[in-house]
């Protein structure tokens, strides 16, 4: 009989010991702003699918891609900042 390798790689793919890093818990942590805001754009649009839009949920759709584009902003802007730390000439 032949092993089915592939199939014992897929078992075995998440032993406890592939654990997330600490920097890439880290990482997921200064994300989650963007993360939650897009959540909730998300929301603000599955509402919609099955209906026309009122002019409610079009000001929670805007509302919500503005918070989702600040949060996008904020992120970069602190990963720009990390990076340009130390001086410059």
């Amino acid at each position: 009989m032949n092993p089915i390798v592939t199939v014992q790689e897929a078992v075995t793919a998440f032993e406890p010991w592939m654990e997330p890093t600490d920097a890439e818990l880290d990482a997921i942590e200064r994300e989650m702003p963007v993360i939650l805001a897009d959540v909730d754009l998300l929301d603000a649009q599955i509402v919609t699918l099955d209906r026309t839009p009122t002019e409610l949920d079009e000001r929670r759709i805007r509302r919500a891609r503005r918070r989702a584009l600040a949060a996008r902003v904020a992120l970069v802007n602190r990963a720009a900042g990390t990076r340009l730390s130390g001086g410059a000439a």
